[in-house]
């Protein structure tokens, strides 16, 4: 799996993951979803994404481009 998915998967399960337990445990997960959110449209702006250079220190393959 290359970055690009891996990236779109991670935020995905943050996301549903941060709504269940805002749901089931506090509403101030809430927040954290808030957090994803704002980062995917930092990201797509600016062009930076830390999750990025996280993944590639990893060593998840980066889409050829």
């Amino acid at each position: 799996m290359n970055m690009h998915y891996t990236i779109r998967a991670i935020a995905g399960t943050f996301i549903l993951a941060s709504l269940a337990l805002g749901f089931w445990v506090s509403p101030y997960w809430y927040l954290f979803t808030a957090f994803v959110g704002l980062n995917l449209l930092q990201s797509s702006i600016t062009r930076w994404c830390l999750m990025e250079q996280i993944l590639e220190k990893l060593g998840v393959a980066r889409e050829n481009s």
